[in-house]
């Protein structure tokens, strides 16, 4: 068969009207119709990027596994985001809007109904691939039917609004999720996206366009594609290897190796190509290639400090999955008030002023959390939060605004990908990175703090306490001492996870302060 037999022409009614005929069906409404639509959709799918963490804990019990393996059902949906999310371009070009969005959200409600009826670990994996996967596909397309239906002038303030499904999903995931576990069980936050999916596949059925011309279709890059899900998979499988097999063993250097070469071989093939998945000549213009940099740390702080927050509050401070979800609430909440000013704030100041300005409050807010204890009242932790929410609420649309304002019209369709996959793979690299330095962490400080135990006097007062205790309870000497022994050890590694997660908050402070060095070179370096 033919390309031009797999045009758009051979779906027929299937591919819908074109964007003009349903602009003049619907009149003025139509542009906030169709962003409205995209938006259901993006929230139904994004949703699920950050709505299992408090759920780990459950998972883990309930299949018998450790934190390495449990780890991948996160960093499985990230990874599979990222590397669909590139098709975008590919898939509007060839079938439209309407045929992509509907096929995207049919595969987010199949990967939902495997992921929560999963007997064991790697078919829920294999579910939040299917999940990240839609995900990947569905969120560029927000973005780029915005900079088609509205003028330059209004770009800021819709993409304000489609912000709103992008950032505050995954913001208020955990929120939900930690009720519906601790109400219905963990299977159930699977399900939850469903019938919002559902809902975001009927309204673009009738309001996304189809294809914008009929002819032949536009040539996949498949070893584009090939190539970069092989060095996004090796990337991060030698990475999550590297803690459990050694940095220097046989089989994590082959796999960084091999991430390294398929990723320089992908640069290498998009530049010769003549339909590239992603045009690395976009990252020539400065203005966009100075916002992905930012996307890409914003990406990593966002994501990686959900994955922390919850993990943090339910190992250390006892909280439960619900306590822990309802800590992002109040950030949720006022993501929802930041985003329209920060749309509009997007369409009247240039983008350094906003980006940094929310770089400095997202940096401040982890900076206070790197002095989190034990005892850190439950709203402290949560202003924090706010803060941080705050400042990338008013940093993203002046992100995503700016950085495809520099493209020419011709690479908008590839630049709204490209941001956001910046965004995505931040996200993934972020939360792989800071589980490394977590658990790195958290190995140096017990190692050091065991040694600081040893033969000191309040050690011993400590452990002949615990062994009176025990006594008291009729317990045999020898298992007293095993007991106490086992406590102190216990007493170590709680604080020494502790300090941890304070050298990872602070970790990802320093990431937004280096971050203000492309907000500089976009401030005055001017467009190149």
């Amino acid at each position: 068969m033919s390309d031009a037999a797999l045009g758009p022409g051979a779906f027929g009614g299937w591919a819908g009207p074109t964007l003009p005929e349903l602009a003049a069906r619907w009149g003025a409404s139509y542009r906030w119709l169709v962003t409205l639509a995209a938006m259901i959709g993006t929230v139904a799918t994004i949703l699920s990027a950050t709505i299992v963490n408090v759920a780990l804990p459950q998972v883990m019990g309930a299949f018998g596994i450790g934190q390495d393996h449990a780890q991948l059902i996160s960093t499985a949906f990230l990874a599979a985001v990222t590397g669909t999310m590139l098709l975008n371009g590919w898939l509007v070009d060839s079938f439209g809007c309407r045929l992509t969005f509907a096929a995207a959200i049919a595969m987010f409600v199949a990967g939902s109904v495997v992921s929560g009826a999963a007997p064991n670990e790697g078919v829920l994996i294999v579910g939040r691939v299917l999940q990240g996967a839609a995900a990947g596909m569905v969120q560029p397309l927000g973005m780029q039917i915005i900079f088609q239906v509205f003028p330059p002038e209004k770009r800021g303030s819709a993409m304000g609004l489609y912000a709103v499904g992008v950032v505050l999903a995954p913001a208020l995931g955990p929120t939900l999720g930690g009720v519906i576990v601790d109400g219905f069980g963990w299977r159930a936050v699977f399900f939850m996206g469903v019938p919002v999916a559902l809902l975001g596949l009927a309204l673009g059925l009738v309001f996304l366009p189809g294809p914008a011309r009929d002819g032949v279709r536009r040539r996949f890059d498949g070893p584009g594609f090939v190539l970069l899900v092989t060095a996004l998979l090796a990337l991060l499988t030698g990475l999550a290897s590297g803690q459990r097999e050694g940095w220097a063993s046989n089989r994590v250097m082959m796999e960084l190796g091999l991430a390294a070469a398929a990723g320089i071989g992908f640069v290498l093939w998009e530049l010769r190509t003549d339909a590239p998945m992603l045009n690395p000549r976009l990252f020539a213009v400065r203005g966009f290639a100075c916002s992905a940099a930012v996307g890409l740390v914003y990406g990593a702080g966002l994501f990686g400090s959900t994955y922390l927050i919850p993990l943090f509050v339910q190992t250390i401070q006892g909280f439960s999955a619900t306590r822990a979800g309802l800590l992002l609430m109040p950030a949720g909440l006022a993501m929802v008030v930041v985003f329209p000013i920060a749309g509009r704030l997007a369409d009247r100041f240039s983008p350094p002023a906003p980006i940094a300005t929310g770089l400095v409050l997202f940096g401040l807010s982890v900076w206070l959390m790197a002095g989190v204890g034990t005892d850190t009242p439950f709203w402290s932790f949560a202003l924090w939060i706010l803060v941080g929410r705050v400042g990338f609420g008013l940093a993203m649309p002046s992100m995503n605004a700016g950085g495809l304002r520099a493209l020419p019209p011709r690479w908008v369709g590839q630049g709204s990908g490209a941001i956001n996959f910046a965004r995505q793979f931040g996200g993934a690299l972020g939360v792989n990175l800071l589980s490394i330095h977590l658990e790195r962490r958290t190995q140096f400080h017990s190692q050091a703090l065991t040694a600081t135990q040893e033969g000191g006097a309040a050690t011993r007062e400590l452990l002949r306490e615990l062994e009176r205790l025990l006594a008291g309870d009729g317990i045999a000497e020898g298992t007293r001492q095993a007991m106490a022994q086992d406590y102190l050890g216990q007493m170590i590694l709680s604080q020494a996870s502790m300090l941890a997660f304070r050298d990872t908050f602070l970790l990802v402070a320093l990431a937004c302060l280096a971050a203000l060095v492309p907000v500089a070179i976009m401030r005055w370096g001017g467009r190149k």
